[in-house]
Parts: C-alpha cells; sequence; structure tokens
C-alpha cells in the first residue's frame, strides 16, 4: 500500500478545497476562501482550519517559506477520484464495477458521443491487456 493510500478520505468540505487546489495549483487560505466561500459569507477562519486540519490528516502539503502559506494538494485528483469509486463499488455495488458502469450510463444525464468514445477506447485497451 502506498503512502497516500494511507490518508484519510476527504470529507467533502475538504473535497471542495482540494478542487480549488486541483484547478489552481498552489494557493494561499486566501485565494481558496476567495474562491469557495468569499459568495456564502464564511469567514477567512472556516478555510485556515480546514487547511489546517488538512495539512494534520496529510491530505495537504504547506511551505511556509513566505509570509503567506501556500497550500498544495498532497494527493492527485485522479488518485481520489478512483479511491472513491473503489469504496463505493465495494459498498453499494456489491464490489461489481460493471453494474457501477451500467448504472452510470443508464442513468440521466446521457453520456456524450466523447464520452462513450472514450469509454470504447477504454475497454478496448482493457481487452488488448486480457488477450
Amino acid at each position: 500500500m502506498s503512502k497516500t493510500e494511507n490518508l484519510p478520505k476527504p470529507t467533502e468540505a475538504e473535497l471542495g478545497i482540494l478542487n480549488v487546489l486541483w484547478e489552481r495549483g498552489p494557493s494561499t487560505v486566501r485565494d481558496v476562501h476567495e474562491t469557495l466561500y468569499r459568495d456564502e459569507g464564511a469567514g477567512y477562519t472556516t478555510a485556515l482550519k480546514l487547511l489546517q486540519i488538512m495539512h494534520g490528516k496529510g491530505l495537504v502539503l504547506r511551505d511556509d517559506s513566505e509570509r503567506a502559506h501556500v497550500f498544495r494538494p498532497a494527493i492527485s485528483k485522479e488518485r481520489t477520484q478512483k479511491r472513491f469509486v473503489v469504496d463505493m463499488v465495494q459498498r453499494v455495488f456489491d464490489g461489481s464495477p460493471s453494474q457501477l458502469v451500467l448504472q452510470a450510463l443508464g442513468g440521466r444525464p446521457k453520456a456524450t458521443r466523447e464520452e462513450l468514445d472514450e469509454i470504447r477506447a477504454l475497454l478496448d485497451k482493457l481487452e488488448g491487456t486480457q488477450a
């Protein structure tokens, strides 16, 4: 098991912050606050406290060499998505990835042509590795 797989799964609020960091790159508390909470009226200290908690959990890394600390994610978006999907497949779909895919593709909104092409290419690649 890798070091990042030992990290706790982020909460919904922590995922919001990670999404900002994945989108913007390394960011200060003020950057995160402005992006996430400005319109909600939440205080700067909300973003600060969450980032401190996330740093303690190992979900973000902190560069405190400057006056304003800069935070960056300790785990990639792709790896985080994979962890959530693997957990969901186990808990909700009895360990069956095909049931997850069937539910996702059968639901609304419908997959776009581009998404279906990507899925088809992935299936072709998976079939090629199993041949």
